[in-house]
């Protein structure tokens, strides 16, 4: 009877974190902070794309600054630039068309794994992005919390894996940070924005909290 009540314990336990931790993102992703700037000139624009779990921040490439440029592999007929940051295991699998299992899983969620930045080049304007107007402020300080994610050598330079992409207009670098269920790529999005006083969630794992506040 004493197994029992301790097994079931353990299952309650067990259930009751992932719940918890779910309806706590709820809530908090759709608390608001830094409110829409008025009275100042709102000339720039970012974006912002989902592929329905993950976030990223798209840039165009004449607003980019040189520091954040520097380093980077580009065609120079791409128009913008996304960036996103994630668990460097799940890029890695993903790149090469192996299995991410559920132990790679685990480790990403629970455990603080390393990372890298994914920079993708697009052409033209996608129409499932999410616009967002900021000042020239604002956009300096996104390009500063972005350029300062990379790793970089001693001499300042960027690390980029050349072997490994989705395809022709993508890259991968070495990144800092760590990965974990409370820091996620969708929570590096939020923070950039946060950091960079544009209309953000208190704090959010997910991207659907930053899509809705952006889209309305």
């Amino acid at each position: 009877m004493v197994e029992l009540k301790k097994i079931l314990k353990y299952i309650s336990f067990v259930v009751f974190l992932p719940i918890t931790y779910f309806l706590l993102s709820l809530v908090l992703s759709y608390i608001t902070i830094n409110p829409e700037i008025t009275g100042t000139h709102k000339n720039s624009s970012i974006y912002l794309a989902s592929d329905g779990v993950h976030l990223e921040i798209i840039i165009p490439k004449n607003k980019l600054d040189t520091a954040l440029l520097n380093g980077l592999k580009q065609n120079s007929q791409e128009n913008y630039l996304s960036f996103g940051w994630g668990d460097r295991t799940f890029y890695i699998k993903a790149s090469t068309s192996s299995n991410f299992t559920f132990k790679n899983k685990l480790q990403a969620a629970f455990m603080n794994t390393p990372t890298l930045l994914h920079i993708k080049g697009y052409f033209t304007k996608q129409n499932n992005w999410v616009e967002i107007k900021i000042t020239a402020s604002q956009l300096a300080t996104l390009q500063t919390y972005i350029n300062n994610t990379f790793k970089k050598t001693t001499t300042l330079q960027k690390i980029r894996l050349p072997d490994i992409s989705y395809g022709n207009t993508d890259n991968f670098y070495e990144a800092n940070g760590n990965y974990n269920c409370f820091n996620t790529c969708n929570t590096w999005v939020n923070e950039g924005l946060k950091q960079s006083q544009i209309k953000a969630c208190l704090w959010t794992p997910f991207d659907f909290g930053l899509l809705h506040i952006h889209k309305n």
